[in-house]
């Protein structure tokens, strides 16, 4: 039996991903792409696809529907292409591969990622809504973790994976957080406008920790589930540490996403 994915496929699509964020800056939405596939997991269910995560249920338009997925259509319409020139490659995959790549292409590490993710078939396996962080909840640390353990992440994974905003911009029109725009997004790359966590914002490094931190610059975005990083006491021993430490930033991030990417996911073959 074939395996989900074609591995000669897969190694053609990401020298197209590699092309596209070339050519498009388009990062961090591939990053969010993969991240919003998986990040729907429930540990505490048993049962795939019940249980959410990395099996392609964001390509149906009942969940790119969801509030927390607004604005992911495009990044939709930017795989499509690479889907129908790769069918022997799952959305799944395909999703974790684009976001995998945009990171290391952005300079960020080298994620240690598998494949072979199975699809779900149709839109009624899509999770129901609500199973992704909101930016500015009551009790932005508590609200992390209620999220983050569900999926069986902790504390160290989520102030790792909270490093990736160091890629990317918050549009207001889309989340209702951030400026229309700053000196550093007015004029893009890519579509302008958005308020960015870090002036270089298609790069990946440890900047985000140290932006917070210091909190200096009024045009750089801090949310309230970023400012609890360095708020609570436990996330704060990460954020300090990489803040410092960029090396062992990447070393923790490129395992947490590796995990994050795998969340939920029933692989074909099971290995």
């Amino acid at each position: 039996m074939a395996a989900a994915s074609d591995a000669a496929q897969l190694k053609a699509a990401r020298e197209d991903i590699r092309e596209l964020l070339n050519t498009t800056h388009c990062h961090p939405i591939l990053v969010r792409l993969g991240w919003h596939d998986s990040g729907t997991y429930d540990k505490n269910i048993n049962d795939w696809p019940e249980r959410g995560g990395a099996n392609g249920s964001l390509r149906f338009d009942v969940e790119l529907k969801h509030g927390a997925n607004a604005g992911l259509v495009n990044a939709l319409k930017l795989m499509q292409p690479i889907k129908d020139k790769y069918p022997s490659i799952t959305y799944a995959d395909l999703f974790q591969l684009a976001s995998a790549t945009a990171i290391e292409e952005a300079g960020g590490p080298k994620i240690p990622m598998k494949y072979g993710r199975v699809d779900v078939t149709g839109p009624e396996q899509c999770p129901p809504e609500g199973k992704l962080p909101d930016a500015g909840p009551s009790a932005p640390a508590d609200h992390l973790r209620l999220v983050f353990y569900r999926m069986g992440l902790d504390d160290k994974e989520i102030v790792a994976l909270s490093g990736a905003h160091t890629l990317g911009r918050s549009r207001p029109e889309r989340s209702g957080w951030g400026k229309p725009e700053t000196k550093y997004t007015k004029n893009g790359p890519g579509a302008p406008g958005g308020q960015s966590w870090t002036a270089e914002w298609l790069k990946f490094d440890n900047s985000y920790f140290k932006e917070i931190k210091e909190k200096r610059d009024q045009d750089l975005l801090v949310l309230p589930t970023d400012a609890a990083l360095f708020e609570d006491p436990a996330f704060k021993v990460y954020a300090e540490k990489y803040a410092a430490d960029e090396e062992a930033f990447f070393k923790d991030y490129a395992e947490a996403h590796a995990k994050l990417s795998s969340l939920g996911a029933k692989f074909d073959p099971a290995e």
